[in-house]
């Protein structure tokens, strides 16, 4: 990562001022690696009475068995009292539960503290999440899916569905244009965002379109590894990891020989897993032990979370092998990245003498959409 310079770049919360705090999901149960657990979790949450149920539930100040709140936007859920719930699950969502950790979620307001409904407004998909992270390596994540991960602020690329206006500092893109003598699309400048932003969450804007280009590859390739959501991505040189030895009924353990570049589940091998990719860390945690102990700790005895499968699924280890080659393809960018050390030829003090900085008080605040009905408590309509 370039060393951090006084060059006057301008801050990343002034670039994109939109910004939301993160989800407060409040209970653990309703996020499961697998969608069929929560089904089963809210059958046996509806199938329990009275205090019985209130215990599964785990109450907080925020929600409780009679906490009456609307549906969350887009997800046609109950809104009646949970204590009285009678329909079925809402069809889980898939979510970014964690970094670089895609998981299933029940889309019911009743049972997320601080769900956000302005991102759940404009989650499609066209758009695009950035989280802020506490990595210096790596300060910024990007995913397509709703992420309830307990970071920094989320800040969606595009303040309206349908990938329509975007969460830029007005008369950025303009800016840009006149300077690079090109007109960047948005998904351009999130890009030159993710390749070159500092772990100050300052970001260098250049005027050398040799550079920017250079860098909206890099950002762009990036944003295509942590978004997952085309073709898949593989290993250069069929260094493409396999299951050497079949991976055990459920896996207690997790270890890495990195001589022979091996992790070890128990008895079961993946191999070739690079060392970069099993150092892969994100505020302070490796990625991959954070994931496999997402899925194999043993919850609490009678609690719903103690719902899950009790082996191990095929698709788990597809979603891991994947996970492998996407940490060890983001970590072979960095040194092109450090390469890049781009200082800021435009500044922020070009932006406020151009007036693009500070952007207007109302590009901080989430845009009016009413794109879904969305019932209020009790089957009420929602005033929005």
């Amino acid at each position: 990562m370039p060393s951090v310079t006084h060059d006057d770049a301008p801050l990343l919360a002034d670039l994109m001022p939109w910004s939301v705090a993160p989800l407060r999901p409040g209970r653990a149960w309703p996020t499961a690696p697998d969608a069929a657990s929560l089904k089963a979790r809210w059958d046996a949450l509806l199938k329990a009475e009275g205090p019985d149920r209130e215990a599964l539930f785990e109450p907080t100040r925020s929600r409780t068995l009679q906490s009456a709140v609307g549906q969350l936007p887009g997800q046609p859920t109950g809104t009646e009292r949970l204590a009285r719930a009678e329909g079925p699950c809402a069809e889980p969502v898939r979510v970014l539960a964690a970094p670089f950790d895609e998981q299933w979620l029940i889309p019911d307001h009743r049972l997320i503290d601080t769900a956000r409904p302005e991102l759940w407004r404009v989650a499609d998909e066209h758009q695009v999440f950035v989280v802020e992270t506490a990595e210096d390596a790596a300060p910024l994540l990007a995913t397509s899916l709703l992420p309830t991960l307990r970071t920094g602020r989320i800040r969606p690329l595009y303040r309206r569905p349908d990938g329509t206006e975007p969460n830029l500092a007005p008369g950025l893109l303009d800016h840009l244009s006149d300077r690079l003598a090109t007109r960047p699309t948005p998904p351009d400048v999130l890009a030159w965002i993710l390749a070159t932003v500092r772990p100050d969450l300052t970001v260098p804007l250049t005027e050398d379109t040799g550079l920017w280009s250079r860098g909206v590859r890099l950002g762009h390739r990036m944003l295509w590894l942590m978004r997952r959501d085309g073709e898949r991505p593989k290993l250069p040189g069929g260094r493409r990891p396999y299951v050497r030895a079949p991976l055990p009924t459920l896996p207690a353990t997790l270890d890495y020989d990195r001589d022979e570049e091996t992790l070890h589940l128990d008895e079961g091998r993946i191999s070739p897993v690079p060392p970069e990719a099993w150092d892969y860390e994100v505020s302070g945690a490796r990625v991959l032990e954070s994931w496999f102990a997402t899925r194999t700790t043993p919850p609490e005895p009678g609690t719903l979370a103690a719902i899950r499968p009790a082996t191990w699924p095929q698709p788990r280890t597809s979603e891991l092998l994947e996970l492998i080659t996407v940490l060890s393809l983001l970590a072979e960018l960095r040194p092109q990245r450090a390469d890049l050390n781009p200082t800021s030829t435009i500044t922020a003090t070009d932006l406020r003498q151009a007036a693009v900085l500070p952007p207007p008080d109302s590009s901080h605040r989430p845009a009016s959409v009413l794109n879904h009905h969305e019932e209020g408590p009790e089957g009420q309509f929602a005033l929005l």
